[in-house]
């Protein structure tokens, strides 16, 4: 099991990096696992930087990494960290899947940073395993793997398996793993040394609150935007918005017109909207399938607002050449 004590040190881990990874998660993730080593006085840890293919891999901010090789490198780790990024919903590495199955058989502990939760999922390291990802990449994810338990918290350590949100959430996830494996006094050390003024649990949650998103505290107006965001697959009715806050239409109306500048009509749709483009850029679902999944009746309703907001189509959305666009159209 995940954080208990290490079978033996130093504890190896196999970072695994794929195109496009983001670099603030990678580099948050090894340099805890560094100032453990630092400033307990020990080698706890160890780790080994490989790619799928051996050749060195571009972060998502253009640099290029440089790998010690490929997996073979990382056959007898204990621990694999699979670090993703930009486009990682498009990766499918059948070799890469397999390779991850038989380390698991063989009880490493497996782990992702932020989009690096799709690389398991499709290996099927996470069927009947808890796990979160980014919240921009949340609604693609239970798109497209409804079987498996996500959350939107900033990190889930379940048995032999973790996973977190990216970003920072990367330094409280393995804080977190520190003080199970080798104290709480330790990992406090390190978030003093790197002026990570609070280690956060791992229950909170990724987005700021939606006061400080907002810039408005109206509880009423607060509690109907959540409502409209937990409800963008069948939305809601405006009398039955008013209705749930205690409104009258009217009175709904200002409150929008007054706080956001637009009808709640309006801000409904843009939500709608703007969880369609994610689906569309994170996922391989059909025009017709994001449009069901973003409330839309019809597909060429989904589309001409689509275009209405964002100046284009679904299908352009998704870089579908001239002759083939005439094709969907005509479909």
């Amino acid at each position: 099991m995940l954080g208990a004590t290490p079978r033996e040190l130093p504890q190896r881990f196999a970072f695994v990096v794929i195109p496009d990874f983001t670099m603030i998660g990678f580099t948050a993730a090894v340099d805890t696992l560094r100032l453990a080593n630092l400033i307990s006085g020990r080698e706890l840890y160890r780790w080994h930087l490989v790619s799928p293919d051996g050749q060195p891999v571009v972060a998502s901010n253009g640099i290029p990494v440089l790998v010690e090789g490929g997996l073979e490198l990382a056959g007898d780790v204990s621990t694999i960290i699979v670090c993703g990024g930009v486009n990682t919903h498009r990766y499918y590495d059948k070799p890469m899947f397999a390779w991850l199955r038989r380390m698991a058989r063989r009880g490493a502990d497996i782990g992702a940073l932020c989009t690096g939760c799709h690389v398991l999922a499709e290996a099927g390291l996470l069927d009947g395993y808890r796990c979160t990802i980014h919240w921009v990449n949340l609604p693609a994810f239970t798109e497209r793997f409804p079987e498996v338990e996500v959350t939107s918290r900033l990190f889930e350590i379940d048995r032999n398996r973790f996973t977190c949100a990216g970003g920072t959430a990367t330094i409280d996830m393995m804080l977190g793993l520190i003080a199970i494996q080798h104290g709480h006094e330790l990992a406090g050390e390190i978030a003093e040394s790197i002026i990570h003024e609070r280690i956060r649990e791992h229950d909170e949650h990724q987005r700021t609150s939606l006061p400080a998103r907002l810039g408005v505290r109206h509880p009423k107006l607060l509690a109907i935007i959540d409502l409209m965001e937990k409800n963008l697959e069948e939305p809601l009715e405006r009398h039955q918005l008013a209705a749930i806050a205690g409104l009258s239409t009217r009175q709904l109306e200002r409150l929008f017109r007054k706080y956001v500048d637009r009808s709640p009509a309006r801000y409904y749709l843009e939500l709608r909207l703007h969880k369609a483009r994610m689906l569309l850029l994170q996922t391989n679902l059909s025009v017709m399938n994001v449009a069901l999944a973003c409330g839309f009746v019809s597909p060429s309703h989904f589309t001409k607002c689509y275009r209405a907001f964002f100046g284009h189509t679904p299908y352009r959305e998704r870089g579908v050449p001239n002759a083939k666009l005439k094709a969907l159209a005509g479909e």
